[in-house]
């Protein structure tokens, strides 16, 4: 039963490809075409589900080995990566478990999603995605299942941006998907420092060699995925990145953030029990993390004013209790847990656009008064604890600032390498150039007509503001003052030595003599002249 393992992500692959391919020439588009696209997307799953019962139940029963590998991949030196999954442990249980979901979600979303703008790119990438959670829970191999993380995380993007005109739906899509990937430079360093210290990527071999590494070696791989599993499952401080999540279509909601892809943070730590069990202190920061989030999920979801954020945060804080029971050492408990939620989940945002609905007769239960009477708590909740002005404040700005200081060290660079072909004609020197803004000034003195009344301190002071304001190099901080002092150096370089030294018409000389040289180089770029040279040459030789 074993070499079912290496089928069930394939076939929602080849579904995605078809769908994908007829759509993109025109075969599979319009109302016309959806029951054909449902139908590929549909089967596709149906056989993926049946192919993981049946390896589940191969497991149950004793009858699968643990491994089933293809082939090698990757081969450099030491560097081996086989093409291998998992067929046995709860590796299989949740790829049963998701592909039922998966099934339900896709069958749901035929009707949910008849006669949108869009319906088959939704079903390629839902698809894609089924394709990539399936070979993110069997793979044998840490790069099988980053493929895995990275491509749910690609369709997770593009199914939240999938009323791309909508602004508000484009900029949370690249939040999210930025959000996400600064938990995957954890993943990939833990993959590094695992080929670095046990020479192996597969799964299975790492746990066993997980007792011949020290302490610290243990620790700082725990570390690294625990990194990414808090941003994949939307721990603090990544938390905030769920609710905004919760603008695409609600079955990709129901598949991506309820049911499943949001529980890969939990997987990958259950996956890594040997190696976190030797990291105590790392094992104690996810069980923080988690108590704080999980905190941090109620706290903010009471005050939710629509039912997907409500979910969502609800979510995070189910997720948050998963890790702390992880940190605490319960992984069986967090292994049903996950289980559980996701089943539970899946079905509480599948039926969300039906609240109005269900509430008839059936109010909501009220907040305690205890609760409802902490103001600050009730003020630090509508903002959500202010989590996304930290970050965008101790983050995005000073990014943001250093690449507008670097662009005006790129003008800085730009000019002291010289300016191309064409753009000679225009501005040929940099002793042009100050002589151009000089001009600039003066003309702007005249056109106010104050020229004449101003004294020294006064035109030395607005000559002074103008060139602080026409200055490339006005960054702030130590990138903008030391392109400043550049700046200073090269202004003085050139009226010392080009605009006082040489003169205006050395000046027009040298511009003349550049036009030569250029001439002159494409004269010996012609074919006819550049076999002349070379002939020439070879004479001279002999």
């Amino acid at each position: 039963m074993d070499v079912l393992a290496g089928l069930i992500p394939i076939f929602p692959l080849i579904a995605a490809a078809v769908i994908g391919i007829g759509h993109l020439f025109g075969k599979l588009e319009g109302e016309n075409s959806e029951t054909t696209t449902a139908a590929i997307a549909s089967w596709a799953i149906v056989l993926s589900c049946l192919l993981a019962l049946a390896l589940l139940g191969g497991a149950l029963m004793g009858a699968n080995v643990g491994s089933f590998r293809i082939g090698q991949w990757l081969g450099s030196n030491t560097l081996i990566v086989n093409v291998n999954f998992i067929t046995t442990g709860f590796s299989v249980i949740l790829a049963a478990l998701f592909a039922i979901l998966l099934f339900v979600i896709i069958r749901f979303s035929v009707n949910y999603l008849h006669r949108e703008a869009g319906f088959h790119r939704f079903f390629f990438l839902l698809s894609l995605y089924a394709s990539a959670m399936l070979l993110l829970v069997l793979s044998g191999n840490a790069v099988g299942t980053f493929i895995g993380w990275e491509v749910a995380g690609l369709c997770s993007y593009l199914l939240i941006a999938y009323a791309y005109d909508r602004p508000v739906a484009a900029q949370n899509a690249t939040r999210v998907f930025v959000t996400v990937r600064a938990g995957d430079i954890g993943f990939i360093l833990g993959i590094g420092l695992c080929y670095a210290w046990t020479k192996t990527l597969d799964w299975t071999q790492l746990n066993v060699l997980s007792a011949q590494l020290s302490g610290g070696q243990a620790s700082a791989i725990a570390l690294c995925f625990a990194i990414a599993a808090f941003a994949k499952s939307a721990q603090l401080p990544f938390a905030p990145w769920l609710a905004r999540a919760a603008e695409g279509p609600t079955p990709s909601s129901a598949g991506f953030y309820g049911a499943i892809m949001v529980h890969s943070g939990v997987y990958l730590l259950v996956l890594l029990q040997p190696i976190f069990e030797r990291a105590p202190l790392v094992m104690a920061l996810v069980a923080a993390v988690g108590l704080a989030t999980a905190i941090y999920g109620f706290v903010v979801g009471l005050t939710q004013t629509d039912v997907k954020s409500s979910l969502f945060f609800s979510t995070s804080g189910q997720l948050g209790l998963m890790f702390l029971e992880c940190g605490l050492g319960f992984w069986q408990l967090a292994s049903w847990h996950l289980c559980a939620h996701a089943v539970v989940r899946g079905y509480q945002v599948l039926t969300a656009p039906s609240l109005m609905h269900f509430i008839v007769g059936n109010p909501i239960k009220p907040v305690d008064r205890e609760i409802a009477g902490l103001r600050w708590v009730y003020v630090a909740s509508l903002q959500r604890f202010w989590i996304d002005q930290i970050t965008d404040w101790a983050l995005v700005k000073p990014v943001r600032k250093l690449a507008h200081d670097l662009a005006y060290f790129d003008a800085l660079v730009d000019r002291a390498m010289g300016t191309p072909l064409p753009s000679l004609r225009s501005i040929s020197t940099l002793a042009q150039l100050e002589k151009q803004k000089i001009a600039t000034r003066q003309s702007l003195y005249s056109s106010l007509g104050v020229a004449g009344s101003l004294t020294p301190l006064e035109k030395q002071k607005i000559a002074m503001q103008q060139e602080k304001q026409g200055d490339f190099a006005r960054g702030s901080g130590f990138t903008g003052n030391f392109t400043r002092r550049i700046t200073a150096v090269l202004y003085w370089f050139e009226d010392r030595l080009v605009i006082r030294g040489i003169g205006e018409d050395m000046i027009n000389y040298g511009r003349q003599l550049g036009f030569a040289a250029n001439k002159i180089e494409q004269l010996l770029l012609n074919p006819g002249y550049l076999a002349l040279f070379v002939l020439t040459i070879l004479l001279v030789a002999l």
